[in-house]
């Protein structure tokens, strides 16, 4: 990621920001693509070195957008959703259901359906009501599933 001043313009990783916000108008977010793919590629690379059989899932709650979505496919992480919006955005980005987990403490029988008929890779379990709900839902659509709990462990 290069940054650089030329004839009074911030220059970020070559786009001029003046010339972008003249386009898109402002206030405008705007991210290196550079600087994300590297950032994958090392928190990837180090997770790697420490640990077996290690995946990094991003958190598609910091920053979800297609753009985003499709850089993340790209650099083979998985993605984190807690929504069915964010959900959406992941199918929409063409993300590979495997490399998806569902994740929250609120999920609605839409959401759960969704990411049952979608094949989530990991749907994480929030509690024996969500998981009754989840059976009876696959038992509907005739699904199997690999379950994954969100274990609170109360210290004495």
């Amino acid at each position: 990621m290069s940054k650089e001043i030329k004839k009074n313009h911030l220059l970020w990783d070559g786009c001029d920001t003046v010339e972008l916000a003249k386009k898109y108008g402002t206030p405008l977010y705007v991210v290196s693509q550079t600087a994300i793919e590297k950032e994958c590629r090392a928190l990837q690379e180090e997770f790697i070195k420490k640990y077996e059989n290690v995946h990094v899932a991003y958190a598609s709650k910091a920053f979800n957008s297609l753009a985003m979505l499709k850089i993340i496919e790209k650099e083979g992480l998985g993605v984190d959703v807690v929504s069915g919006g964010e959900l959406y955005t992941a199918i929409c980005a063409q993300f590979p259901p495997e490399r998806i987990e569902f994740n929250g403490n609120n999920k609605s029988n839409e959401e759960l359906e969704q990411a049952i008929d979608y094949g989530v890779g990991r749907l994480i379990v929030d509690g024996s009501q969500e998981l009754e709900k989840i059976i009876e839902i696959c038992r509907k659509k005739g699904k199997k599933r690999i379950f994954y709990f969100a274990l609170h462990l109360k210290s004495k």
